[in-house]
């Protein structure tokens, strides 16, 4: 059980929330939401313990264990991808650690029928219960899922941490808190840096978590798709109702509207009955009269409106300078880095006026291509820039760029010159910074605000291309719709990399879709694009692409004698090899028995490599175990 009350968070002097109460119990899975900067990070952080409350209490059930993603991750480096994901599982390691000791001193002693060698050998059997009850002899095999349900390859286990961005590092420090089996799990944006295959499989590991989930997120489809209750932060109150995202937004517009029409009813109401007794106040017959109406607007309980943030940033890109029809011509454009090759023969024109959106996986090259147009990366083959093209690019982790130390007032004030020095504090307005906000320091904004931020820097330069990257990470989702309508009336060249449907939709007219190192254009919006992929949202493209396969095998087959052939054939060797499997996995068990009969009789093992044989066996059977499953999935799907 989570629970809060009257909690009360003071920073510099100000109240960032105030007064605010609720319970969570397991399987209450909710979304926090609340525009930018109102205070969500800052509760999750004080949930967890990092930043103290000046009011109210949170209280949490006794040993409830915690995981907490963050935005802002450190890694000390020096490991690789699994030893640092192994750090989930500290407890386990310790215990791990303990058994190769005692195993050695087993090993090593000969005092057989010394009461010391009895205790140490119950020390090893109480610590191996320990371990196989904390799942010990599974746990490199569910780091393993865990990451590579994440995203990352094989290839890419031993590889040091610091040779990922950091947008992989949060899957790591993301895949360490899943593995830890929290009580309480508290999540802040925790899809930013993940692609549609990651969040597919994330959606599903959520779905079937038991605990309490505190979720922010600006991601609309993950919000509805995870959660059942909804708590919206404001500068003045809370909204908590047992619903998703969408369904929450219906409820909360029609209790504002009641709200709304109660009023306009009570007021018409006061005013009437003011009239009542304006007219019978001096009449001495209707004197008693005109008092009790008087009493009666005395106790009457005035309805409040809810104070609604109407606060809207407002942006309008600069007028776009005259380019020539060409922007960007690519032939034969390749990437590699190293040997590992992203992009290759890529052709493609881009011409004034249009607008593109770079979809697919992460590691496809979007961003490569992004920066490659921009001139940030080298490239074979060509890339001819047409005449007066002048580029404005926001980058993915463009926030990252602004110097923490400097006030949000000496940042656009750095980027500015003589030609638009004077118009700063208007910009700044514009994107919602204004009065002592202006001189708050980049380090302490949020992850929102300090996209924000970049916007408004950006606002500064003159271009007829616009190239962004993942703009919406961090921004709430009135502030993406604001973004989105400012796109639509820019007068140049867009190009947008986005995994973002809502945002994409009636945005583009063009889908360039990345995969297998090269592009395909596809002639539409995303709309378009989706439904050429007969698919719903990006999540179900990846769940109907093995089912296309399949169907596309059965037409392909339909009447063909030797395809019919050939799968009577596979089936008939996953039955053999099912078989098969069950009658090792039947040796297996014997044989952990026997060697468990032998740890249990009187005599000790003589053999000294008996323990590593028997942790071996073990993890043999697990193995076997898990190719059982493979196989039994495998032949399920067959018929």
């Amino acid at each position: 059980m989570l629970n809060l009350s009257k909690v009360t968070i003071r920073l510099g002097g100000n109240d960032i929330l105030k007064n605010v109460s609720f319970q969570l119990n397991p399987g209450n899975k909710t979304g926090l939401i609340g525009r930018n900067g109102v205070g969500k990070s800052t509760l999750l952080k004080a949930i967890k313990g990092e930043i103290e409350i000046a009011e109210g209490q949170i209280s949490v059930l006794k040993n409830s264990r915690i995981g907490y993603l963050k935005q802002d991750i450190d890694f000390d480096g020096g490991t690789t991808v699994l030893e640092e994901t192994y750090k989930a599982f500290n407890r386990l390691q310790a215990i791990e650690k303990q058994l190769e000791e005692t195993e050695t001193e087993l090993g090593r002693r000969t005092d057989y029928e010394s009461p010391s060698y009895t205790g140490l050998l119950n020390d090893y059997h109480h610590l191996q219960e320990q371990f196989q009850l904390l799942g010990g002899y599974n746990y490199r095999g569910e780091a393993e899922k865990v990451l590579k349900g994440l995203g990352f390859t094989q290839q890419d286990f031993n590889r040091p941490v610091e040779t990922f961005s950091g947008g992989w590092r949060m899957r790591i420090e993301l895949a360490k808190i899943l593995l830890q089996n929290n009580d309480i799990l508290l999540l802040d944006e925790p899809t930013n840096h993940l692609d549609i295959e990651s969040i597919l499989w994330f959606e599903n590991f959520l779905k079937n978590y038991k605990g309490i989930l505190v979720l922010v997120s600006h991601d609309q489809m993950f919000l509805d798709n995870i959660t059942n209750r909804t708590i919206e932060l404001t500068r003045h109150k809370i909204y908590d109702f047992p619903k998703n995202y969408s369904d929450f937004l219906k409820i909360k517009s029609e209790l504002l509207e009641k709200q709304r029409q109660a009023y306009i009813n009570q007021e018409k109401e006061i005013k009437e009955t003011e009239k009542l007794i304006e007219k019978f106040r001096y009449k001495a017959t209707k004197a008693s009269f005109a008092q009790s109406l008087i009493k009666k607007l005395e106790k009457m309980k005035r309805i409040e409106l809810d104070e609604v943030d109407n606060k809207t940033m407002n942006i309008k890109f600069p007028e776009a300078p005259a380019s020539g029809k060409i922007v960007f011509e690519l032939e034969h454009l390749g990437k590699n880095y190293g040997e590992k090759e992203v992009l290759k023969d890529v052709n493609l024109i881009i011409t004034k006026g249009e607008t593109l959106a770079f979809v697919g996986q992460n590691g496809t090259g979007k961003t490569t291509l992004a920066k490659i147009l921009v001139g940030e990366l080298n490239y074979s083959g060509h890339l001819k820039t047409g005449h007066n093209v002048k580029i404005g690019y926001f980058a993915q982790n463009q926030s990252e760029y602004l110097n923490p130390d400097l006030t949000v007032l000496e940042t656009i004030e750095a980027a500015s010159d003589d030609t638009n020095r004077i118009k700063v504090r208007d910009i700044l307005g514009a994107f919602l910074f204004s009065g002592d906000e202006v001189h708050k320091k980049v380090k302490v904004l949020s992850g929102g605000e300090r996209n924000r931020l970049a916007l408004a820097v950006m606002m500064l330069q003159s271009f007829n291309v616009l190239i962004m990257d993942e703009p919406t990470n961090h921004l709430d989702i009135h502030s993406k719709d604001v973004l989105k309508k400012a796109l639509n009336s820019f007068d140049g060249t867009l190009i947008i990399v986005s995994h973002d449907r809502h945002f994409l939709q009636g945005l583009t007219e063009k889908t360039i879709e990345f995969k297998d190192k090269n592009i395909k254009v596809h002639l539409g919006d995303i709309d378009y694009f989706l439904q050429e992929k007969q698919a719903e949202n990006f999540r179900e493209i990846e769940l109907k692409k093995e089912v296309k396969q399949q169907q596309n095998s059965k037409i392909t087959g339909l009447n063909s004698y030797e395809q019919r052939k050939a799968d009577r054939k596979k089936q008939k060797q996953l039955k053999n090899k099912l078989n098969k499997t069950e009658e090792a996995i039947e040796q297996a068990e014997n044989l952990i028995a026997e060697m468990e009969a032998q740890l249990s009789s009187p005599t000790p093992p003589a053999d000294p490599d008996f323990f590593e044989q028997y942790n071996q066996a073990k993890i043999h059977l697990e193995h076997l175990m898990q190719e059982w499953e493979k196989l039994q999935l495998a032949l399920e799907a067959f018929e």
